[in-house]
This record gives structure tokens, sequence and C-alpha cells, in this order.
């Protein structure tokens, strides 16, 4: 469990638990409790030493789930290359030699699960966040590809996708447009739900099997619209850009 210290990893890993199943937290900060080990997504060696730290322990893994991740955005003329370069290190590389370093322990056991939280941003693509909507873009088209690929040796791989919900996340947020910053931070602020009710649902799609799980009414809903009314939904995506551009100019 990536990320696994806090906010939705900390909540998974909570509600993994409470079903009976030992959880490894790599994070890096040291969690609070739990058996846990440092991890820098970006650090290839830092993923050997985890892979080795499940097979002396469990002799394999069970579920991979790739939940770390960073908050990011800005528009086109006012985000760096350096942010983006930031943003896709972490939120899709990550993602990446994570899924890379355990798939020989997934061919040999012939069986496994790989979760990756991506965003509703990889499916509903919001003016002002082109970087973050471009990684999440990626790890859902990653996710299902490793879906495919890996189906023949057991392997069933998901793409977490949930709207705006209650985390800290948004506290570490980078960019140079503040504007987006400041819309973001209020929706975030303002969301229905928390990091355990989105665990709870998460948990509720992967017993059912779901590929895309869309953990909350919000998401559904947004998705919803642009598959079936996609002249409305550009429509809200440009007002939504309006106002953005309406809270401050680059």
């Amino acid at each position: 469990m990536t990320g696994g210290a806090s906010g939705l990893g900390a909540a998974l890993a909570t509600a993994y638990r409470a079903r009976g199943a030992e959880v490894l937290v790599a994070d890096l900060v040291e969690p609070a409790a739990g058996d846990h080990v440092l991890l820098d997504v970006r650090s290839d060696d830092d993923w050997a030493a985890a892979v080795a730290w499940t097979q002396q322990r469990w002799g394999g893994l069970d579920v991979l789930v790739n939940n770390a991740g960073v908050a990011g955005g800005g528009r086109l003329d006012v985000a760096t290359l350096d942010e983006w370069q930031w943003i896709t290190e972490i939120n899709l590389f990550g993602v990446v030699r994570g899924t890379r370093a355990f798939v020989p322990t997934f061919k040999r056991q012939r069986s496994g699960q790989v979760v990756n939280i991506a965003s509703l941003a990889g499916l509903v693509h919001p003016a002002g966040m082109a970087s973050y909507n471009a990684v999440k873009a990626a790890v859902v088209a990653f996710t299902e590809t490793v879906g495919h690929e890996l189906a023949e040796h057991g392997v069933k791989a998901h793409a977490v996708c949930p709207s705006y919900f209650r985390t800290g996340l948004v506290d570490a947020m980078q960019g140079r447009d503040e504007a987006v910053g400041q819309v973001i931070g209020a929706l975030v602020a303002h969301a229905p739900l928390g990091p355990d009710d989105i665990a709870r649902e998460v948990l509720v799609g992967l017993d059912r099997g779901e590929e895309l799980i869309l953990p909350d009414d919000a998401a559904r809903a947004a998705y919803q619209l642009k598959l079936t009314d996609r002249p409305a939904y550009d429509l809200v995506m440009r007002r939504q850009a309006a106002r953005l551009n309406a809270v401050g100019q680059p």
C-alpha cells in the first residue's frame, strides 16, 4: 500500500485490516502502527526492497495498491514544465515502477490484484488541470493494459477514479497557478465524503470485480454525462474554465 500513512491510503489499509488482511504500508513517512517500509515511488531501489520484504515475510503478494500521489495543476500558460515533470514522475511513473516491480511475483504465483488509485480527472478533464488530468488518464490506460496483459497469469487490474473528497493531499499541492489552487482547495474542503467513505466503496467495487471503480455519486454522474451527452458535458467544462479564468488571470 503506497502512500498508506495518511489520507485514502491509511483508510484503505484500515479497511483491509478490518477484513483480516495483513498490510504493508509503504510511504515516505512512518505510519503510527503496523508493518511498514520507507518507500519513495521514484526509487527503483526502494521498490526492490519492498518486493524483497514481501517475499521474506509473506512469500508473495496478493494485492498491490498503488495509491501514493501528489496534487498539482495549472493553466497551460502558467504551469511550468518542471511541474509537469514532477507530477508525471510521481503519479504516473510511481505506478509504473511499482507494477513492474511486482509483475514477476504475480506471474510466478499466477494470481494477484493491481489496484491503481487514479482519479475522476483520468476520465473527466476540467480546465486548469492539464498535467493532473494527463497523468491520471495515463494511469487509467496503463491499468487497462495491465489487466489485458496479465489476464492469462490470473492477475486482475483495477483503476479507481473518485471525484473530490476531503483529503490532506491538496494541502501539499504545488504549482505557480494560485487560482487553480484556490478552486481545487474549495472543492475539496466542501466535499461531502472523506477517505473512509471512499475506501469502503473501493472495496465494494473490488468485491464486484469492477475494473473501473467510480466510488462516489459525483464521479458516476460526471462520467455518465460525458458518455451520454457530450455537448452538455462540454458546456459544463467550458463554464468551469470561464469561472477559473475569472478567479485570476495568468
